[in-house]
């Protein structure tokens, strides 16, 4: 994967960064916000896009 286009995205609820995935920066402005599951939390929670 491109450096460029790689986001983190990090448990809203213990802040772990769990999952890192792919978006093209130059049609979506705003920050990722999935539903994905964390290990440390051992459930569904809100993952929001980092720096």
């Amino acid at each position: 994967m491109s450096q460029d286009n790689l986001v983190k995205l990090e448990c809203t609820e213990c802040h772990h960064i769990g999952y890192y995935t792919k978006k093209n920066k130059k049609k979506i402005k705003e920050r990722l916000e999935l539903k994905k599951y964390c290990r440390w939390c051992k459930k569904h929670t809100l993952h929001k896009e980092t720096k």
